[in-house]
């Protein structure tokens, strides 16, 4: 196998190559993987350069490690879909996971008691009343989704907090007929800190994403704003891009490529 590892830099065909032991499924989710000596020996390479190869793949997500027991490959994480709105409820289950949603907190709020961008993202005038929503989204018990939503209430009156459980998307479409138009969002690093922190039960300071976003109905009515955390440990973002675009053309749709994910 060493006599694969004919171009530079060798780290990344190593890298490629033991990616590749995973994808193909020669070890399986939860198996435990080579180590470094075992590497070193099936493909003739440093100590040094597997150890760098390892460490590129538990960063990217494809391997753990498990202190004083060895490097294990990791369950895949959930696949957020940049060009469509889908409901996390479906991604955890096509994913082979189980959804469950906590209410953390909701309210009925006027838009005038809103003291940010809110009420004119919404088109709300002072008296519009918007639902507050709070919502811990969980696969397998694992917190993974942080959710802060305000929603204009004039189009889903009398929601109930048994509503938020599930889908808000199934809830829309199904419950109230609205036709969803899609969604502009924004995405970007931070780190998770403080109660989010604690409620998606990483360490203070862990890597995360924050999405912000405004889903609109057929005609361009603002139904919803979010901002919402994500785990970066938890996701996977999905994207199939076009072909190469002057910066001109890409200026203001990079960030506002995908939709959301009730």
């Amino acid at each position: 196998m060493a006599s694969e590892l004919v171009k530079e830099p060798i780290y990344h065909q190593l890298h490629n190559l033991l990616r590749s032991l995973v994808t193909k499924g020669e070890f399986p989710v939860g198996s435990k993987f080579l180590t470094e000596r075992q590497i070193c020996e099936r493909f003739g390479v440093s100590r040094v350069t597997a150890n760098k190869a390892l460490a590129s793949l538990v960063s990217e997500g494809v391997l753990e490690f498990r202190k004083g027991v060895g490097t294990f490959v990791r369950d895949r994480g959930l696949d957020y879909n940049l060009r469509y709105l889908v409901s996390f409820t479906e991604e955890a289950i096509a994913a082979g996971k189980r959804p469950s949603t906590q209410v953390l907190h909701f309210e009925t709020v006027e838009a005038k008691d809103v003291l940010d961008e809110v009420p004119s993202l919404l088109k709300a005038e002072p008296a519009t009343k918007l639902y507050y929503v709070e919502r811990l989204r969980l696969a397998d018990n694992l917190p993974v989704i942080y959710e802060r939503r305000y929603i204009v209430a004039e189009y889903c009156p009398e929601l109930t907090r048994a509503d938020l459980e599930g889908s808000l998307y199934a809830v829309w479409t199904q419950k109230y007929r609205l036709e969803i138009e899609g969604a502009d969002e924004r995405i970007r690093a931070v780190h998770l800190r403080g109660p989010e922190a604690r409620a998606l039960r990483v360490r203070d300071g862990a890597a995360g994403l924050l999405i912000r976003s405004v889903g609109y109905l057929n005609g361009g009515r603002p139904l919803w704003f979010e901002r919402t955390l994500y785990r970066g440990d938890a996701y996977e973002f999905h994207n199939r891009l076009g072909g190469i675009q002057p910066a001109s053309f890409a200026q203001g749709k990079f960030l506002d490529a995908g939709e959301a994910q009730p």
